[in-house]
C-alpha cells in the first residue's frame, strides 16, 4: 500500500483592506505615518458600514519592551455616515489618541474552556507570531472602534418629528398614571 503524507494545512491569511506590516528588526525612534489610499479607504468604509472616508491618517511612534511592541499616537479621520434617525449621511470628524500593545501570540493564548482575568492593559493586546505585525490592520480596527453606530445627524429631531419616532407622552405608558394622579 502506498501511502502519501497529507499537507499540513496552512493557516489561511486573512486579507486586510489596509495592511501595513511592520517588521520587528525594522523598528526605529522615528515616527511612522499611515495614510490609506483612496481604493483602500472606500474598502474600508464599505467593511465598516459607513458611507465613506474621505481621509484617514495614524501617527505613531513604536517602542520595544523584549518581545511587547507599543504603538502610541493618534488617529484623525474624515467619514461621512449614516444618521442613525433620518439615514442621512452627514460628516464626522474623529480624532483618537492610539494605544495599542502588540504581544507574542504565546503570551495571550489560553485553554479553550479556561476562564481567564483580563486587566484593562490586556483588553488591548494585539497577538501576533514570528517577526512581523500588522500595524495597518490595528489602525483599522482602531477607526472601527471609533465610529459611533447610533450618531444622530443634524436632520435628527426634524426626522423624528415627522416619523413620530419622539412618541407622545399623553399617550405612553404612564399616561393613564399621570391623569390618576391629577385626580387626586
Amino acid at each position: 500500500m502506498n501511502e502519501q503524507a497529507s499537507p499540513e494545512k496552512q493557516p489561511e491569511k486573512q486579507v486586510t483592506e489596509f495592511s501595513r506590516m511592520v517588521d520587528l528588526r525594522q523598528i526605529t525612534d522615528a515616527p511612522l505615518v499611515l495614510e490609506p489610499d483612496e481604493a483602500e479607504r472606500r474598502r474600508l468604509a464599505a467593511r465598516f458600514g459607513i458611507s465613506a472616508i474621505h481621509a484617514m491618517r495614524a501617527q505613531v511612534r513604536l517602542s520595544v519592551d523584549g518581545a511587547i511592541i507599543r504603538a502610541d499616537g493618534r488617529l484623525t479621520a474624515a467619514i461621512d455616515q449614516a444618521c442613525a434617525i433620518s439615514g442621512e449621511d452627514f460628516p464626522v470628524a474623529i480624532n483618537e489618541a492610539l494605544h495599542l500593545r502588540f504581544v507574542p501570540e504565546t503570551q495571550v493564548e489560553a485553554e479553550p474552556d479556561e476562564e481567564i482575568e483580563l486587566s484593562a492593559n490586556d483588553c488591548d493586546d494585539i497577538p501576533y507570531s514570528g517577526l512581523t505585525f500588522d500595524l495597518g490592520e490595528a489602525i483599522a480596527q482602531s477607526l472601527a472602534l471609533a465610529i459611533d453606530p447610533f450618531a444622530e445627524g443634524p436632520l435628527a429631531d426634524k426626522a423624528r418629528a415627522e416619523h413620530n419616532l419622539a412618541g407622545d407622552p399623553a399617550s405612553g405608558p404612564f399616561a393613564a398614571l399621570s391623569a390618576l394622579q391629577k385626580k387626586d
